[in-house]
């Protein structure tokens, strides 16, 4: 599955209306319309505020599109078309028009908004994403190394050193199923 890395911001003006893309990589329906109104507030004195997002959550595909005043099928649905034309998932794209004054027309709006979308993504960077667990583990010291080994990709551990060494974090799924086959650790998914 592929996703972006970062979470970007772009701009660029054409005939007078400024467009600002943002984009952010997110794993629930809630993260995506809590960003989308976010950015609302952030500029409330936009004439729109367009949004795409496609999400994973559960086993099940959530995809939204919203022309926000614009013409309809003019400005959410071209954003949502590059996602998925990229194939990407886990994302939301909302495009910010302040507009200059000089319709752009339908051809122009699609256009434009398609291009801050394509803008925002090349900025955030595509990635491939695998799914992440929440996990506890605990073990001793003696394991340490294999252990250490075993999470040397993963990025998103903390560590604590007491009697016995605790780590949470975001793991992989092959990392969690290569944790299941060790023995004398804890793994508790969380």
């Amino acid at each position: 599955m592929k996703t972006i890395k970062n979470e970007s911001t772009i701009e660029f003006e054409i005939k007078k209306s400024r467009f600002i893309g943002y984009i952010k990589p997110i794993f629930t329906k809630a993260e995506a319309e809590d960003f989308i109104n976010l950015i609302k507030s952030k500029h409330p004195d936009a004439r729109h505020n367009c949004s795409a997002y496609k999400v994973l959550e559960n086993g099940q595909e959530y995809y939204k599109v919203d022309d926000d005043g614009e013409p309809s099928g003019t400005a959410g649905k071209p954003l949502g078309e590059i996602l998925n034309i990229l194939g990407l998932d886990n994302l939301v794209v909302v495009a910010t028009r302040y507009f200059g004054g000089i319709k752009l027309g339908a051809g122009g709006l699609i256009r434009n908004y398609a291009k801050t979308a394509k803008l925002a993504v090349e900025k955030a960077e595509i990635v491939e994403w695998s799914p992440k667990i929440n996990v506890v583990i605990e073990f001793s010291y003696e394991k340490s190394v294999q252990v250490d080994r075993l999470l040397e990709k993963e990025e998103e551990i903390s560590k604590e050193y007491g009697e016995k060494i605790l780590y949470r974090g975001r793991i992989s799924e092959d990392t969690f199923l290569k944790l299941k086959k060790v023995r004398g650790i804890v793994l508790i998914e969380s």
